[in-house]
């Protein structure tokens, strides 16, 4: 019976060392991983992803990195403005190992290093800069972040990929401070605008006045100008009608029998002037020669037709 239970303690030892074995034999490197392996306390190589063999008890896995990116938080410091504020900010840094061998040799813990300087590297950048330019400027605090770590990352075979900052808290006298310049500088802004508006408004009904003097002046012109136009067309009018008037007169003086008709018609004006006179007043001075109507007559004829004419009338 004892040699069968020694015999039993044998075989499960053989067992668990095959077992243990082909555990430390077999290993499987998952997708985007990295496994550092050692022989004997020192670096052999790296396995990338798949199915590897290792020689049992001799080669180990020393260490796994990842070859993902990797977000890691950088927790909320305390920093000083350059006009001497006090500020806390806190934000994320993405990160990614790009050689394994160096990320596992070249630095104890990557990420605590990172953390650690990506704070220090914020604290010289705020120092910099005055508190309103820390809101404003925010991607710049970003890179300039992100430079300085990723010139210290290289040799840990970490590559440094960006640095957003999360959250900036200023004391609460500081933003009481900043809420009273702001809504200031908003007032100032509705001031200046309403200014702006009413100097454009009276530009604009300066502007309209005068469009609409120019435009009165320039109808007032030309109503003158018409005026002028139209008189002048109604003298030329009249004038031409008037010598056109003389001219037929004359024709019908010269014509047959015209001077008997001009006679006749001077003694019937002559008559009518007479009796519009005597109805305009109580008294009337008589021409002496009012007796002889046919010699007035002829005296206002000789007149039209003076001697030596060669009018028909006298042929």
């Amino acid at each position: 019976m004892e040699s069968v239970n020694i015999m039993t303690v044998i075989s499960t030892l053989i067992l668990v060392v095959i077992v243990v074995a082909l555990f430390k034999t077999a290993q499987i490197v998952p997708q985007r991983s990295a496994f550092v392996v050692e022989r004997l306390g020192r670096y052999s190589r790296t396995l990338d992803a798949g199915f590897h063999i290792l020689i049992p008890f001799i080669d180990r896995v020393a260490y796994r990195q990842t070859l993902k990116e990797e977000a890691i938080d950088v927790p909320q410091q305390q920093c000083i403005t350059k006009d001497n504020i006090s500020v806390r900010v806190d934000g994320v840094l993405y990160l990614q190992v790009v050689d394994p061998h160096a990320a596992s040799y070249g630095i104890a813990d990557y990420r605590f290093a990172a953390t650690s300087l990506a704070q220090t590297t914020l604290r010289s950048v705020i120092g910099q800069i005055e508190l309103d330019k820390t809101f404003e400027e925010r991607s710049k605090i970003n890179e300039e972040v992100v430079e300085v770590l990723d010139d210290a990352a290289q040799p840990w075979g970490v590559k440094v990929l960006r640095y957003e900052i999360a959250d900036i808290v200023v004391p609460e006298t500081i933003t009481d401070a900043l809420e009273q310049q702001m809504r200031a500088e908003r007032e100032r802004r509705a001031v200046v605008a309403r200014s702006e508006g009413e100097r454009q408004e009276k530009i604009n009904i300066s502007e309209g006045e005068k469009t609409q003097i120019i435009n009165l002046s320039i109808a007032q012109k030309e109503k003158q100008i018409n005026e002028a136009e139209g008189k002048a067309r109604e003298i030329q009018m009249l004038a031409d009608a008037t010598a056109l008037g003389i001219e037929r007169i004359a024709a019908a003086i010269s014509a047959p029998g015209g001077e008997q008709a001009v006679s006749l018609r001077i003694a019937e004006q002559y008559v009518l002037q007479f009796g519009n006179l005597a109805k305009a007043g109580n008294t009337l001075i008589l021409p002496a020669e009012l007796s002889n109507l046919g010699g007035a007559v002829a005296a206002l004829a000789t007149v039209l037709n003076p001697p030596g004419s060669t009018g028909r009338g006298n042929g």
